[in-house]
């Protein structure tokens, strides 16, 4: 049952079965030896301008599409951690269900997304790996951005 008419809202469901894990958490959870697999599921060109580091960008429409028979790294991470990220925590909410019903066993998604990874003031990086100002990157975060949520 759908909350609003919007697609991009959530259901019920989707509400109700998806963990959502801080930007503050996550960044604890990444200091740890077992490392999640992070999913940013951004379209390549949001992906490109900033991203959190060591994520793999696997845009939604391909994500939900294909899923792990054509990315590798998912094919292995059914059984292991998996944090999904999009811009501000809408889009990879939606993704963790997917992922979850495709019997991924513990996915989450990052609250906030790299708008409150960047409002936390951790790093975020550009295609050639280099560290974003956190300013700059509020800018392309932000209203005016070409981004979607």
């Amino acid at each position: 049952m759908k909350i609003f008419e919007d697609d991009d809202l959530f259901t019920i469901d989707e509400l109700k079965d998806v963990t959502e894990i801080f930007p503050w958490d996550l960044k604890d959870v990444m200091e740890k030896p077992q490392l999640p697999l992070l999913v940013d599921i951004r379209d390549s060109n949001e992906f490109d301008a900033l991203h959190i580091k060591g994520s793999l960008n696997i845009p939604r429409n391909i994500l939900e599409n294909a899923c792990d028979e054509t990315v590798p790294k998912l094919v292995t991470a059914r059984n292991k951690k998996v944090i999904m990220i999009c811009q501000s925590g809408y889009r990879s909410v939606r993704a963790a269900y997917v992922m979850k019903q495709w019997g991924f066993q513990s996915v989450k998604s990052l609250k906030t997304g790299v708008k409150g990874w960047n409002d936390y003031e951790l790093p975020l990086h550009d295609h050639h790996g280099e560290t974003i100002d956190g300013d700059i990157a509020a800018v392309l975060l932000g209203p005016n951005s070409s981004s979607t949520v």
